[in-house]
């Protein structure tokens, strides 16, 4: 028996500051992530992510200047597999609203932290999705 693949699909959010790249990172319990969610029937994994930002840092200025390239994770907890595109806020106004299902936030806490500073905060799984927008972002953006 095959496990079906269970999608979710976010953001990692990078913003230039004093010179350098800062990615946006949320904390739910003592695990960091980029914003990130499932991907409901019937929706684009795109629509997802960009959904996800802004219910989870009210973010809406997205600039996917690198275009829609992606990574995915290997399969993790229960065969979930998680997309993540690449985009700039340029305001970097990041707010942690309250879930309505939850009656709280989803997060209890963001950090705008250099790709190095990331690395000491986020499993191997995420550590490798950072590495890959690190080497799009010093690559140049394409669109």
């Amino acid at each position: 028996m095959t496990l079906r693949r269970i999608l979710s699909a976010g953001v990692v959010v990078v913003r230039h500051e004093q010179g350098e790249w800062r990615v946006l990172l949320l904390r739910a319990y003592k695990y960091w992530d980029c914003p990130k969610g499932m991907v409901e029937a019937g929706e684009d994994p795109l629509a997802t992510a960009k959904r996800e930002t802004r219910e989870e840092a009210s973010i809406e200025d997205l600039d996917f200047r690198w275009g829609e390239t992606f990574i995915e994770t290997e399969p993790y907890s229960n065969n979930k597999v998680a997309r993540y595109y690449l985009a700039e806020s340029r305001s970097g106004d990041v707010k942690l609203p309250v879930s309505e299902e939850l009656g709280l936030p989803e997060h209890q806490e963001f950090r705008w932290v250099t790709f190095e500073e990331s690395q000491a905060l986020t499993v191997p799984r995420i550590t490798s999705v950072l590495a890959w927008a690190r080497k799009c972002v010093s690559a140049g953006p394409t669109v």
